[in-house]
């Protein structure tokens, strides 16, 4: 070949498509030579620096990166402040346009504080990935690939929760812990460990992937494992298959089965990504025969429930779990509405939209402090010592409840329960920094609207708590149909209130030592009770013995008060007063909170003459759980005895004299009653003040003034209390 006419012909190719710079003897390219000058600069700037970035990707990918093994050990343990080691094959480079990092033996330590006999935080046989590299610059790392033999993890906090070992450097601790993006992932043979020593967790998981059965998955994660959370052991196990069609961007189907004794959490639906928790489409099944054992898992004090059996729909969106769809029952009550759990300030945080169509009463024991098997075995009532007790003793969860916030709506459509017809109850609770605020609650108890509020401060100890409920006039013939009285010929109505605060774990306790004011006030209106005969209060017969023949006719109320004093657990009548047509009702007496025991003595003054009249104090007695009536007081027997003595010693008629009542009974002035104004605010209807109804304590000193060390004396006297 002639070389002098190849070498003429390449120099009219060059001058065809170059230009030649004789000052600088270099060619430039037509369309550059044609461009200002600084757009020349600029673009062969750019140009070497494609240049040098091909030659470091033709490096990398001819060396796999091996040289950077100590660089990287060096920068990683630097930025992480804790030591990195790479014992085997090391490749870091872009294959093509994917960042691949391959390691073997590699080993994260571990932080000082979880201690020298703490395992390494992570250590893996082999990593090798393929990683967005510009997902490490802008976030969140989106991993195409990853391959994971042989590793281990040890997630831990510390002893007070401040400190986490996955956090680095100046991170926030209570940042959210954020896992890449992974696509497509195969991992073998590898442990997870978790402590956090104050929510009582512990949990130590293995992965694993084998082929799956179904071929329209190429891999099938599969995971078990077991731990203990507040002391309470529990197993789990699932798998995450990845279709083969969506490798790109495709969504994950997740499969999870948690167990803990006869607690049972079953999760199906799919993920975003294999580690991709925002927007997953999930559905759950919960069942058990307790629902605390459920909550105690998050840390959560819920009051004890019966069996339930819940489905729902889970996601995860702006940091926080979203419940929807939620139905089910609970007992025998069904459930339905939304939950969202979150942690917005590094305390859980729980909102929930909640309603039932028919709740069964024993199904809400629980929230009084009250077992709902036993409940539901034995009724309220329960034996201590030998005695009847009616109240509640079931302890708050203080400490739990300390440590999450809470807003709850709740609805009910119908109450089931033996006494009162209770619907449309409605309820909003707040539980904010240990402080549980009840308010408003409301309920149509018989027709009647019933509202109240609570609140119950347990930031300290013991637990303070105070409420404050009322009962709009209602029909009495409605209300207290279980307890004897006629609907039918009953016009009279009744409202009442209660006030009272104390403190105490338990509702119990709280009564026990508390203070405050019980009183049902009974306007103008009549009460019809004929043969009225119940189990837990014969009510019929206490009429017939108040009223005696007025049982064959409606009674007439002009108004009454039956009002309650209440200090250091001990219920003074304050007062009792009922003024009729034909008689004037007191009372005196009280119960006790303390050990339930009830000792009241009423007896009815008439206001016409009556020749013959057997009226005497009639004693209401026993415990709350088991009223008793008393017929036979010592003042009836006393009468009688004289009556015997006289008709001994003068005639048979003399007898009766003991037995001929003045009816010199003195009306009540209706407007102290009707508000509810204690013992020392009452009046005859003449304006005198009453010197009949006591002064709403149980004992009174010899003086006529109250003596708290005396009234002590005598309530543990009168009430035996121990």
């Amino acid at each position: 070949m002639d070389m002098s006419a190849t070498w003429a012909r390449s120099r009219g190719y060059m001058r065809r498509a170059f230009t030649r710079d004789t000052a600088r003897r270099v060619w430039t390219p037509h369309w550059l030579a044609a461009r200002p000058r600084p757009a020349r600069i600029a673009l062969r700037a750019v140009a070497i620096v494609l240049l040098v970035l091909f030659a470091i990707w033709l490096v990398l990918f001819v060396t796999k990166g091996r040289f950077l093994e100590r660089p990287f050990e060096s920068i990683a343990s630097s930025s992480l402040e804790r030591e990195v080691e790479v014992g085997g094959d090391f490749q870091l480079y872009f294959a093509p346009f994917s960042l691949k990092f391959v390691a073997e033996d590699l080993t994260l330590a571990n932080t000082e504080w979880a201690g020298e006999d703490a395992p390494a935080m992570f250590d893996a046989k082999l990593i090798d990935t393929r990683i967005s590299p510009f997902s490490l610059v802008w976030g969140p790392v989106r991993v195409h690939r990853l391959t994971l033999e042989g590793a281990s993890a040890d997630l831990r906090w510390n002893d007070d929760r401040t400190l986490n070992n996955w956090t680095f450097g100046e991170e926030d601790p209570d940042a959210e812990f954020t896992l890449p993006r992974i696509k497509r992932a195969r991992v073998e043979g590898t442990q997870i460990a978790y402590r956090d020593p104050v929510m009582e967790l512990l949990a130590e998981i293995g992965i694993d992937t084998v082929a799956a059965e179904d071929t329209a998955f190429a891999d099938d994660i599969r995971f078990s494992g077991s731990g203990s959370t507040q002391g309470r052991p529990f197993t789990l196990s699932g798998s995450l298959m990845s279709p083969n069609e969506t490798v790109a961007g495709g969504r994950n189907k997740l499969a999870l089965n948690l167990q803990a004794g006869a607690t049972r959490v079953d999760v199906y639906g799919t993920l975003p990504g294999a580690t991709e928790i925002e927007g997953a489409d999930l559905a759950a099944r919960t069942r058990g025969p307790n629902m605390a054992l459920l909550f105690d898992f998050i840390g959560v004090a819920v009051p004890a429930s019966r069996t339930y059996d819940l489905r729902s729909n889970v996601t995860y969106a702006d940091a926080e779990w979203r419940i929807t769809d939620l139905e089910g029952t609970v007992g025998n009550s069904d459930l339905a509405g939304s939950v969202t759990v979150g942690m917005p300030d590094g305390r859980i945080d729980i909102r929930a939209d909640l309603r039932s169509n028919s709740v069964d009463a024993v199904d809400l024991g629980p929230a009084f402090g009250y077992d709902p098997d036993r409940v539901a075995a034995q009724g309220l009532t329960r034996s201590v010592n030998g005695r009847p007790r009616l109240l509640p003793d079931g302890e708050l969860r203080v400490d739990a409840i300390r440590q999450f916030d809470a807003h709850i709506e709740y609805a009910i459509g119908t109450v089931k329960n033996r006494h009162f017809p209770v619907s449309d109850v409605s309820l909003v609770a707040d539980l904010k920094q240990g402080v549980l605020q009840l308010n408003p609650v409301r309920m149509n108890l018989a027709g009647g609207g019933f509202s109240g509020n609570a609140t119950i401060d347990a930031t300290g100890a013991p637990v303070k708590s105070n409420f404050d409920i009322r009962l709009s006039p209602t029909n009495m013939g409605r209300l207290l149909t279980r307890f004897g009285v006629q609907e039918s010929g009953t016009t009279g109505t009744m409202s009442a209130r209660a006030q009272m605060r104390g403190v105490g774990d338990s509702i119990r306790e709280m009564l026990g030592n508390g203070r405050g004011r019980i009183a049902v006030i009974i306007p103008q209106g009549t009460l019809w009770a004929q043969n009225a005969q119940l189990a837990e209060l014969d009510l019929g017969t206490f009429v017939q013995l108040m009223f005696e023949d007025e049982e064959k006719e409606p009674i007439e109320v002009n108004c009454g008060l039956v009002a309650f004093t209440v200090r250091g657990g001990v219920a003074a009548a304050d007062p009792i007063l009922i003024d009729t047509k034909k008689n004037v009702i007191l009372g005196r007496g009280g119960f006790s909170f303390r050990n339930e025991v009830l000792d009241l003595a009423v007896r009815a003054d008439g206001k016409d003459f009556s020749l013959f009249s057997g009226q005497s104090p009639i004693g209401l007695g026993g415990y709350l759980a088991e009223p008793a009536v008393d017929p036979i007081s010592g003042e009836l027997l006393g009468r009688a005895g004289a009556g015997i003595g006289l008709a001994v010693v003068a005639t048979p008629v003399a007898g009766l004299l003991t037995f001929i009542d003045p009816g010199d009974a003195k009306a009540a002035a209706c407007g102290p009653v009707l508000a509810g104004a204690s013992a020392k605010a009452q009046r005859t209807e003449d304006g005198e003040p009453r010197d009949d109804v006591g002064r709403g304590t149980t004992a009174k000193s010899e003086d006529g003034k109250d003596s708290e060390e005396k009234e002590e004396k005598q309530r543990k006297k009168f009430l035996g209390i121990f």
